[in-house]
């Protein structure tokens, strides 16, 4: 498994703006092939931290999302608005178990 964890910041009145672009995009990441979850987070720390979760099934999965029109029009959306940031951390996992 692939794990993405991206946190940037907007100003207060742009977070909105941010979340609801990564909201539209999200069926469409959802059904690319490899992806298992993109959730999309505001932090109750603050009003202008955005988090976005990424898990796909192997790092070629999320490198075809990088290069798709669904990256490339949160990007041209998102890029005018962050004021902090980006920072992306990736990780390679091993799912131990998934209890329901």
């Amino acid at each position: 498994m692939f794990i993405a964890i991206v946190d940037f910041g907007t100003s207060a009145a742009d977070r909105a703006r941010a979340l609801s672009q990564l909201e539209c995009e999200r069926p469409v990441v959802r059904s690319m092939p490899g992806n298992l979850a993109f959730r999309v987070y505001e932090s109750r720390e603050d009003d202008r931290t955005v988090t976005v979760v990424h898990e796909w099934t192997d790092q070629p999965s999320f490198t075809a999302y990088l290069a798709s029109e669904a990256f490339a029009r949160s990007n041209a959306v998102l890029r005018a608005l962050v004021t902090e940031g980006p920072v992306s951390r990736r990780f390679r996992a091993d799912l131990v178990e998934s209890v329901a």
